[in-house]
């Protein structure tokens, strides 16, 4: 039972966010995508994932003999949520680019990936596809960083012909 409150509180949670963010797009222009567009996407996605979450442990409650689950280290923890804070601060003066893709290696490090070609693969392409999404399809301005970084961040626009 312990295992299926928190995806159900998350999933109330974002259900009954998403229905608060009706009100969002009253001041959108007409053929834009209004404020509300985003936090209900990202709703939506919390939705879904929850709804994963749950099926997953009615499936396990089905299985007989299941695994207990590990114990979560609250050094992990503690580290992963540093890890979004400083991806956070660090994306306006780094850009955008370098800190997603700093970022994608040391969460999926921290999560217990161990190839370092499968984390190279997708902290690139994780990255490369963000940027096209934000770019070029929702025309969204991603921090460039300071100095040297945006000069770094100008250039592999360019190698995307993301611009």
């Amino acid at each position: 039972m312990t295992r299926v409150l928190a995806p159900l509180g998350g999933l109330l949670l974002a259900l009954g966010l998403f229905v608060a963010s009706r009100g969002l797009d009253d001041v959108a222009r007409e053929g834009t995508l209004g404020p509300g567009f985003w936090p209900r996407l990202v709703l939506g996605g919390l939705a879904l994932a929850c709804l994963g979450k749950l099926a997953a442990a009615w499936r396990d409650r089905r299985r007989s003999g299941a695994a207990p689950l590990p114990p979560i280290s609250r050094g992990r923890l503690a580290a992963a949520i540093a890890l979004i804070l400083l991806y956070v601060l660090a994306a306006p003066f780094v850009g955008f680019a370098l800190a997603t893709v700093v970022f994608i290696a040391v969460f999926m490090t921290l999560a217990g990936a161990r190839s370092p070609v499968a984390i190279a693969v997708n902290a690139l392409g994780g990255t490369v596809v963000l940027l096209y999404t934000f770019v070029k399809l929702v025309y969204l301005p991603l921090p460039k960083g300071a100095g040297a970084f945006e000069t770094l961040t100008l250039a592999l626009y360019r190698a995307l012909r993301l611009f």
